[in-house]
């Protein structure tokens, strides 16, 4: 069965490309010319990935990852921001917003599907990951693990093991990176060359097992690791 893509966009030149595009490429697609339009259709058909342009009438597509990333169902929904806006604020306010990839436009075809694939490869590995990971962990079988993922206790000792493995600095790191910070400015704040914040963002990523700064945010909020 092929993987869903939705493309939010309220041009239709721009879906109609994509769309046949993506749909040559094996892939079945839907779209929707609005924000408020793609998360009903999100809620509705549960797309392996979603494509979404950002200014758009009724809601935008700040707003829709967001609105996207509230319900833990999505929270690990690839989404790739197409906009041609391109100023570092604007960028980092949809990393912010929660999108795993700002592409500006224009773009190629070619590119986008590049990086659909990339993404969905991805997070076909993370999610399985997460499944097992438990199991892993605590040797149990997969049926003891489907029952301890929904226990409160059991998730309160994993995000708690994974808080204790942090130093303070990485801490504060982390804090400020949820808020979109640059290197610079998180390195004025905590008081720290820009290459050193670098490092403990490294240092980070691979503790988390995260990819990206967008999904290093998504995870430290969803496991509880910042306020």
């Amino acid at each position: 069965m092929p993987l869903t893509i939705l493309v939010v966009d309220d041009d239709l030149g721009t879906r109609l490309s994509i769309s046949d595009y993506l749909e040559l490429s094996g892939y079945s697609v839907i779209t929707a010319d609005d924000g408020q339009e793609g998360l009903a259709m999100v809620e509705k058909y549960h797309p392996d990935l979603i494509v979404t342009d950002i200014v758009m009438p009724r809601m935008n597509g700040y707003e829709l990852v967001r609105r996207v990333r509230q319900q833990p169902a999505f929270r690990l929904l690839p989404v790739i921001l197409l906009t041609a806006r391109t100023k570092t604020q604007e960028r980092i306010l949809g990393y912010q917003s929660g999108c795993d990839l700002y592409l500006p436009k224009p773009f190629e075809l070619e590119e986008l599907a590049a990086a659909i694939r990339n993404l969905l490869e991805r997070s076909q590995i993370i999610q399985s990951e997460y499944r097992f990971s438990h199991r892993d962990n605590f040797g149990t079988s997969t049926a003891t693990k489907a029952v301890d993922a929904h226990n409160p206790l059991f998730t309160q000792i994993h995000e708690s093991q994974m808080l204790s493995s942090l130093t303070s600095r990485e801490q504060e790191v982390l804090e400020l990176l949820t808020h979109g910070l640059s290197n610079a400015d998180m390195g004025h704040q905590l008081h720290l060359s820009p290459r050193t914040v670098e490092k403990y963002v490294s240092s980070l990523l691979r503790k988390t097992s995260t990819n990206n700064r967008a999904e290093l945010v998504r995870f430290a909020m969803k496991h509880g690791l910042v306020e």
